[in-house]
């Protein structure tokens, strides 16, 4: 192999850098130029085509760089692309008049110190800064001496220097010989000529080879550079376009440049270091994509809510209100709760099946079997006493935390709110003669821990059971068992634990033992006796631990002392049970046995609506027929199972009394959305319908047609708008949604729930990395909101920043700003201050040592705003930081743009900055395949000379 770059003072013929390879050679340019379409000259790169080279205002273009100014009343900041505001008076540095050409600092006296740019030097006088080689190559196009009296340009031996000092032509072939042969006499030259025209050579105009040229015994050969291919005429070299067979081998867009190409990729993909491949970009698997779950597509992703909950902001979920949809189409009233809703009745009226409409309560079922009533059984064996609750029907257990538990027995008499929830199975019609017996009591336990667990089998076993001593039959219990600590003031809080126990107790009285001996009275005297009895037997058991209830065949304790808690601790709360590592509530249709410790379905004839139960309930018909796990009443089997496969449901635009067939149609004026309901909605207002039967309100004949974000009012027969907060996406409604959780709109009158907006100041500020994020992100942030974040490292601690891309209205005129600056006060040292898009990524350092920073938008026009992460790093390693983040190069690359705004490797650097320790976790292969060469190699060179004092 011929070394073409051998020879330093030709170099190939390339005016800057020449790379050897095996069998030819390519030229490559410095930073700021591109290879010309020789192959070998580079001219300038006009940086300020490319999005005005990501510069805030002005972009001036400079030969191999270029420079970021700015309008009258404002300066640049140190990250040399952003522009602050200028006041008058104020810190030093803040002032127009501060002097420095480059960078201001504050020094701790309150004075100013200038510093300058990567590649500059600070003059002599401290404040102007000189260019040197570094920068842009110092302003020349070729080469770049420098002197003392700054950088000095020169040419190729092929070109000439430019009377501006600083750009390079093409010598004429005159020239070129002349300086060649100047030694020689012309009588020389002309026989030279002579010979020469008989037979070519190199050594006259390069053997007329565009590139290079080789002596044969043959004549001369032309051959080119890589990325060149030879002309028919054996000596021009023309540029291959790579692109143009098998796309330059990349996978989505090849760009041909002169002697190269480049690949780059579709949005939602990022380019390997091998710089052809294209890979998906899966936005799942960084942190806070979506709020609920998140499907990643090919080039894109998706965010999906759970039940419901909607989306709003693109990625957010919401709690849907559906009380705001038609009342949740329910008769009477409707609560909304997070993630679902229910709908509830007045006093004296419970649910119907359906859930939604209100029906006659209906105390009993004529000719139901009755359904077996909670027995207390006390007995005295040895001297102790103990009692047993058994609960065969109508058991709700709910723990309310993880030291307290709530436990109800059968159905009272007057049902309040909690027991409405419910669908419980009625008793058998049975007279009832008078209100029950009602009793409260009060125990203690003490150094006992609220937790319903089984009882072991070998104490059943030594517990005999003897003739019952009292055995009480009782309508209603109601269980509260609380050991959660309460402080209590002024006195010491006892070590031990103390458990309360609540117990409500209701006894209901037979006509069948009213006699003439004894009346209604002297019934209930006896009965009121039985139950006190009943409760003091109760009251000693509890204090000897000797009170047990029974579900399901086991029998559970109470509560129990520490330890006899830890004997057989098991990892999940009663009602629940491990699986796959984590604690999973026993479903609907299933009940939970203490004793084998799994979710049991529930057995034909019985039936279980709510989860983690320790018990199902008995099915109305009670034949023991049906399937097993009815999760509720309806699947009990029989006549309900047809019943609720829709066989006998009444459909949309119908009603019956009990929502089944044989259904009536609804009447003229009225509608219903829904199967197997009890009744129809009026239009109200007088309207009629344009038929029987309608399914919609747009079926009234309304007096005027309500546009979307309006809605009709059947009193007024006028078309709101929304409120704020609310939307409506459909024509001709009688209702507006609410925004879905925590959200509202900018205005009344919106139309879709794209509208709705989070109002909440996004961000996690930590010691060493964090974010700040606009409201809403990504949706459309909200208006007439201000947001502040105040970012204090820990001492000896800088702050850096990297804005990938933020979205402010450019047509807004400054009314939405985000502003860092090292206080409140608008004449402290600004950093950063910006009131437009910017979608090229910026890195900088702050200016302080902590950062005040505010977030305004007015009432105009709204973007997506931004998600800026931030670090903090040892002030150590202030000056290189900041020397990478001045230079031009970071921002210069499309590969380098794309690093600042991968979200996975700016987490991956952060890493480093913020513990360089972290470094150690990834292996050089690793770093080599995050990022592109011309990354590392700028990298390289900063930290090598930064450590350079160190070797």
């Amino acid at each position: 192999d011929i070394d073409e770059c051998e020879n330093d003072f030709y170099n190939g013929g390339c005016v800057h850098e020449c790379i050897n390879i095996p069998g030819n050679y390519r030229c490559t340019c410095y930073d700021g130029f591109m290879l010309a379409h020789d192959g070998h000259n580079c001219l300038d790169v006009d940086e300020c085509q490319d999005n005005n080279g990501g510069c805030q205002q002005i972009c001036v273009n400079t030969m191999g760089s270029y420079e970021c100014q700015c309008k009258e009343g404002f300066f640049l900041s140190d990250n040399q692309h952003t522009c602050i505001h200028r006041s008058i008076e104020g810190m030093n540095c803040m002032n127009k008049d501060h002097g420095c050409a480059h960078i201001c600092r504050e020094t701790p006296k309150g004075g100013v110190a200038c510093e300058c740019r990567p590649g500059f030097e600070l003059a002599k006088n401290q404040k102007d800064c000189k260019l040197t080689c570094n920068y842009g190559n110092g302003g020349c196009q070729h080469t770049c001496d420098d002197t003392d009296t700054g950088p000095v340009c020169g040419c190729h031996q092929k070109y000439a220097l430019h009377s501006d000092g600083r750009t390079c032509i093409e010598k004429d072939e005159a020239a070129i010989e002349s300086s060649e042969y100047n030694a020689t006499s012309v009588a020389d030259v002309d026989k030279r000529v002579k010979r020469r025209l008989l037979m070519e050579t190199c050594a006259v105009n390069n053997g007329g080879c565009d590139r290079t040229c080789k002596d044969t015994a043959t004549g001369v050969r032309c051959s080119c550079p890589v990325g060149f291919t030879l002309q028919p005429d054996g000596k021009t070299c023309k540029d291959i376009d790579e692109c143009l067979v098998n796309n330059g081998g990349c996978d989505h867009f090849c760009r041909n440049t002169v002697g190269s190409f480049e690949c780059s990729c579709q949005k939602g993909y990022k380019l390997l270091t091998d710089e052809r491949t294209c890979q998906d970009i899966d936005e799942c698997s960084f942190e806070r994509t979506c709020d609920h779950t998140c499907i990643n597509y090919p080039g894109s992703f998706e965010c999906l809510c759970y039940k419901g909950y909607t989306l709003y902001g693109l990625t957010h979920c919401g709690d849907i209100d559906e009380c705001s949809i038609s009342n949740g189409s329910c008769d009477y009233g409707c609560l909304n709760t997070m993630g679902s809703y229910e709908c509830i009745c007045p006093p004296g009226k419970k649910l119907h099946w359906n859930k939604k409409d209100c029906i006659e309560m209906v105390k009993c079922l004529p000719n139901a079997k009755p359904a077996p009533k909670a027995q207390l059984v006390c007995s005295k064996a040895g001297g102790i006493e103990s009692c047993f609750l058994s609960c065969p029907s109508n058991t709700l257990f709910v723990p309310d935390s993880e030291n307290s538990y709530t436990l109800s027995c059968g159905i009272p008499v007057q049902q309040g709110k909690a027991q409405q929830k419910r669908n419980a199975t009625l008793p058998s019609c049975t007279d009832s003669l008078a209100p029950p017996i009602k009793q409260k009591a009060r125990f203690k336990i003490k150094d006992a821990k609220c937790h319903l667990r089984p009882r072991s089998k070998d104490k059943m076993k030594d517990s005999v059971k003897q003739a019952g001593l009292d055995n009480c039959q009782v309508t209603f219990v109601n269980l509260k068992c609380d050991s959660s600590k309460k402080k209590r003031r002024g006195r010491k809080s006892p070590s031990k634990e103390v458990s309360h126990i609540t117990a409500e107790f209701e006894v209901e009285m037979k006509s069948e033992e009213v006699s003439d001996t004894c009346n209604i009275d002297c019934v209930r005297k006896r009965m009121e006796q039985k139950l006190q009895t009943a409760i003091k037997t109760l009251r000693k058991s509890i204090n000897k631990q000797q009170f047990y209830i029974q579900f399901s065949g086991t029998e559970y304790e109470v509560a129990q002392k520490p330890a006899k808690a830890t004997e057989g601790h098991e990892a999940c709360s009663t009602g629940q049970v491990l699986q796959d590592g984590k604690c999973v509530t026993c479903s609907t249709g299933t009940f939970y046995s203490g004793e084998q410790n799994q979710c049991i379905l529930c057995s034909p004839g019985t039936y279980q609506d709510t989860e983690g139960q320790l018990s199902c309930e008995p099915c109305p018909s009670n034949d023991g027929q049906g399937v097993a796990g009815a999760r509720n009443m309806s699947e009990c089997g029989g006549k309900f199972t047809l019943i609720i496969e829709g066989l006998g449901q009444c459909s949309p635009g119908h009603y019956s009394l009990d929502g089944f067939k044989p259904c009536r149609v609804c009447p003229l004026g009225t509608y219903q959305p829904e199967p197997g309901r009890t009744l129809c909605f009026p239009c109200g207002g007088g309207l009629v319908t344009k038929y029987e039967g309608a399914v919609s309100f747009q079926d009234c004949e309304t007096k005027v047609h309500c546009s979307p974000g309006h809605y009709y009012n059947s009193t007024t027969h006028r078309c709101i708008r929304c409120p704020v907060g609310t939307y409506q996406p459909e024509f001709g409604q009688n209702y507006c949604i609410t925004c879905p959780g925590n959200t509202s709109t900018d205005f009344d009158g919106s139309t879709n729930v794209t509208h709705c907006k989070n109002q909440h100041c996004g961000g996690e500020l930590g010691d060493y990395t964090g974010y700040i994020e606009s409201p809403n992100y990504p949706g459309d942030y909200p208006a007439n909101v201000e947001c502040i974040w105040n970012i204090n490292p820990p001492p000896k601690r800088r702050i850096l920043i990297v804005v990938p891309e933020i979205f402010l209205p450019i047509e807004d005129e400054c009314g939405d700003v985000l502003v860092m600056r090292k206080s409140a006060s608008p004449t402290s040292i600004t950093t950063y201050e910006t009131c437009q898009t910017y979608e090229r990524p910026i890195a900088f350092t702050s200016r302080s040592r902590k950062l005040w920073i505010q977030f305004k938008s007015n009432e105009g026009n709204s973007g997506k705003g931004f998600q800026v992460p931030y670090v903090t790093y040892d002030e150590d390693y202030q000056q290189l930081i900041e020397d990478i983040v001045r230079d031009g190069r970071l921002y210069a690359s499309e590969n380098h743009q794309e690093i600042l705004k991968d979200k996975k490797l700016i987490k991956a650097l952060f890493d480093v900055l913020a513990h360089p320790q972290n470094y150690f976790k990834y292996t050089a292969q690793e770093s080599k395949e995050m990022f592109p060469r011309s990354f590392i190699k700028l990298l390289r060179s900063k930290v090598s000379r930064f450590l350079r004092p160190y070797k």
